[in-house]
């Protein structure tokens, strides 16, 4: 058996991929029985659907693999905390695992800002694992946003805005 840390390796390579498209890097990979049934990334930008990130594209691609929309038996690594609308679709697909890298403590909803996979009330509750490979994941995402603040300061910069008459 591969260790989570494998499969985060993978995870990260897609939220790599995300990165070379201008999209947020953050990558996904189910696995079942040790297999890699799918793997995704942030698509938001490209796509411009608000739904297209790397968790739901991975287990969307993973149901439609496995021929069922119940992905019991499957775990899910993913490189960020999963959001809200994330964490509904990991409940609602019956993925048995979630491990992921980085927390989000401004929308992460497996954890941080609340605890929606793991909550009692829901009718299905995930077994959690954080903190894989997260300097890793949490650097790619620092990187990333660091670059951008630097080229829309630099893009500004660039503007001529005329004084005020």
């Amino acid at each position: 058996m591969r260790s989570h840390e494998f499969y985060m390796s993978v995870a990260i390579e897609a939220a790599r991929a995300a990165e070379k498209l201008g999209e947020v890097p953050i990558g996904a990979v189910v696995v079942k029985d040790d297999e890699i049934i799918a793997t995704a990334y942030n698509l938001r930008e490209t796509s411009q659907l608000p739904m297209a990130h790397a968790e739901h594209l991975a287990i969307e691609r993973a149901a439609k693999k496995l021929g069922t929309w119940r992905l019991e038996g499957c775990t899910l690594y993913v490189t960020l905390e999963p959001c809200v609308m994330c964490s509904g679709t990991i409940v609602m697909s019956r993925i048995d695992t979630v491990v992921y890298g980085a927390k989000d403590p401004k929308g992460g909803c497996s954890g941080s800002l609340m605890n929606l996979i793991q909550d009692s009330r829901m009718n299905h509750r995930v077994n959690l694992i954080t903190g894989v490979l997260e300097y890793s994941c949490g650097e790619l995402l620092k990187q990333f946003f660091k670059r951008l603040r630097e080229n829309r300061k630099r893009t500004n910069k660039l503007k001529y805005n005329p004084p005020k008459v």
